[in-house]
């Protein structure tokens, strides 16, 4: 079984199991989930960051797309320590998270150089009822 594949399973089974710890997710997986982050698969979007809808076999995750991740790799990692901490019934929990980089060559002034493309992600369970303020609203108008 590839890496992939057995991702997969790792995270389908997190679904089911609250005992299970974050971790390290490949970015092919996540690409895969999300159908390479379609925007049909596009539920939010915020100032650093588009979320994504990922299908698994047994349910699905919320896979979160930071951008500029270049100026932001301290709180991203201070993120991960946070979330990885939180375990309330009142917050949606962490799943995982995905660090990756990949050299890429490009012209820069007519030079070939090797940049490093940076992808961030953090995976988290995924809640059917909408983003919190719409639903804090929805709830506030029936009072």
């Amino acid at each position: 079984m590839d890496r992939q594949a057995s991702a997969r399973i790792d995270l389908e089974c997190m679904l089911l199991d609250e005992t299970k710890q974050p971790r390290g997710l490949p970015l092919p997986l996540l690409e895969g989930i999300t159908r390479s982050f379609s925007d049909d698969n596009e539920i939010g979007r915020g100032g650093f960051a588009v979320v994504y809808k990922g299908i698994l076999d047994n349910g699905m995750v919320a896979v979160k797309k930071l951008s500029n991740t270049y100026l932001y790799e301290n709180k991203f990692q201070t993120e991960i320590q946070c979330l990885t901490k939180v375990k309330h019934r009142n917050v949606v929990r962490f799943l995982g998270y995905c660090c990756d980089t990949q050299g890429k060559v490009a012209t820069h002034e007519g030079n070939f150089v090797m940049a490093d493309i940076q992808e961030r992600l953090l995976c988290f369970e995924f809640l059917p009822k909408g983003d919190l303020s719409n639903y804090i609203s929805g709830l506030h108008s029936r009072y």
